[in-house]
């Protein structure tokens, strides 16, 4: 279950403005890799929609069923805006509704047999 806590708004190249909700996972327990402290987070997404800012505020606070995933890809640079630092991920956060999360666990990718 994940909650929509947010939205923001972007401008497409050619000018047009579209939306994005934000939604938020459940408490999770992480540990630190440098001072290997336990600490609490809950990951994050941002979804694209068709909604209008009007409909993006009315939806906060509103439960979808789903999670948040960890998905693999090709590495990018990454700003942290706290401190500048530049740094490379290879994943990103994405949500996912429970029927992708299902497809995602249980099916295995073609291999090529020789």
């Amino acid at each position: 279950m994940v909650k929509i806590v947010d939205y923001k708004t972007y401008q497409t190249e050619d000018g047009n403005d579209f939306c994005t909700l934000i939604v938020q996972g459940g408490l999770e327990t992480v540990k630190s890799q440098e001072t290997e402290r336990t600490y609490l987070t809950a990951r994050s997404a941002r979804v694209p929609c068709t909604f209008n800012e009007t409909m993006c505020k009315s939806l906060i606070g509103t439960d979808l069923s789903g999670s948040i995933q960890k998905i693999e890809v090709e590495p990018y640079e990454y700003t942290i805006e706290a401190t500048g630092e530049v740094i490379e991920l290879s994943h990103r956060w994405e949500y996912m509704d429970e029927a992708e999360t299902i497809i995602q666990k249980n099916v295995v990718e073609a291999e090529e047999v020789f």
